[in-house]
């Protein structure tokens, strides 16, 4: 079990929860990763973002700020451990039209993990340009149709959160506004 304090931050108008290295050191993975547990006992399964500098963050939506009590500026238990039961990711709109418009693409998309899926809806993501985005997912749906199970060329270890980082580091919460 990993059981650690920390205090929320602030970056780029979201909210966050960084993991003290030491502690994002005992996961299986410097990417991705998922663990369930407690956050002030609120229980919960959390997929963690690396952040690009060798640890790990979440972000806290209001729905978790609620139901786990967490406040500017006051710390926060959490404790937690790694596994292996990954929950499907929401898709985003122009992903599930193009995966339903593409039936030999979305015949292997059903086929592969849940963690694959969530590799390719990063890779998809980690941009903030429409064009490149759009680029990102008809090449999706190429390598689907040649039978690539995960996208290639993309290094896990990043922040592919394009609001809260810079070439696939997380942002210092001391040099960004909201």
């Amino acid at each position: 079990m990993i059981r650690f304090e920390t205090t929320p931050l602030n970056i780029g108008g979201w909210t966050i929860l960084r993991l003290p290295e030491i502690e994002s050191g005992k996961l299986p993975s410097r990417g991705m990763a998922l663990v369930d547990g407690t956050i002030n006992g609120f229980r919960s399964k959390i997929v963690l973002e690396p952040d690009g500098k060798g640890s790990h963050w979440f972000r806290v939506d209001a729905n978790l700020r609620e139901a786990a009590g967490i406040d500017a500026g006051i710390a926060v238990t959490l404790e937690f451990e790694p596994t292996k039961d990954w929950p499907e990711p929401e898709l985003p709109a122009d992903l599930t039209h193009a995966l339903a418009s593409d039936t030999q693409a979305n015949a292997l998309w059903v086929k592969i993990t849940p963690m694959a899926r969530w590799d390719w809806l990063r890779w998809i993501r980690a941009t903030n340009n429409r064009e490149t985005r759009s680029k990102r997912i008809d090449v999706a749906l190429s390598k689907l149709k040649d039978g690539e199970r995960r996208p290639c060329c993309f290094n896990r270890n990043l922040c592919t959160e394009p609001e809260v980082s810079k070439n696939g580091i997380l942002l210092d919460p001391s040099q960004t506004t909201k």
